[in-house]
């Protein structure tokens, strides 16, 4: 069985919008974007490198599929799985891209996820995604959380736990703090909560 895996750069109340750059998310007037930036090192880089370097096919939703869709095809020096992988896009609106492979996905987007879980093939990754995360924790199909947690506050933006967060109980099964105070830490899921 594939499992799904979470990665988010997330800061200390939760936010996960727009890490990146001041660009990629601005909805709902955030103008905090590309603050994961001041806190990069080579520790956090080797962590990145890792888990991009593994073998995975991608489950994005619409928004951060249509960030990612004109910038990757031109980097594959930096991530060749990016572009190799199937990218899994949940979205009401799209249904073909350029930037292949790539399947969309609409209607019962949590039933499909379930079913491509049961299917043959590598680990689904998701970055960013927060509306599809929200979705995917309230049926419970996030297996792994391998979360970067930045020593910093934003306020406001998109947070990672909001809406579809149901009791669950996890393991750590990796962890490090970098030189710039990141924790990087993977959280697999153990059972229920409660």
């Amino acid at each position: 069985m594939r499992k799904i895996v979470a990665l988010e750069h997330i800061s200390l109340d939760g936010v996960i919008q727009a890490p990146g750059g001041p660009e990629e998310d601005t909805s709902g007037g955030f103008t905090q974007g590309g603050w994961v930036s001041p806190y990069s090192d080579a520790v956090l880089g080797t962590h990145l490198r890792q888990q991009m370097n593994r073998p995975f096919d991608l489950l994005l939703g619409r928004k951060t599929f249509e960030i990612w869709e004109p910038y990757w095809p031109n980097h594959g020096n930096i991530w060749p799985g990016a572009n190799t992988a199937t990218k899994y896009v949940a979205s009401n609106t799209r249904i073909a891209s350029d930037w292949r492979p790539s399947v969309f996905i609409s209607g019962d987007v949590a039933g499909q996820v379930a079913q491509l879980k049961q299917q043959p093939g590598p680990d689904l990754h998701v970055w960013g995604s927060g509306d599809l995360l929200q979705t995917l924790m309230q049926h419970d199909l996030v297996d792994v959380f391998w979360l970067m947690l930045y020593p910093t506050t934003l306020g406001s933006g998109k947070r990672l736990f909001a809406k579809g967060t149901i009791p669950a109980a996890f393991t750590v099964t990796e962890s490090e703090v970098t030189p710039s105070g990141v924790f990087v830490v993977s959280y697999e899921r153990n059972g229920r909560n409660g």
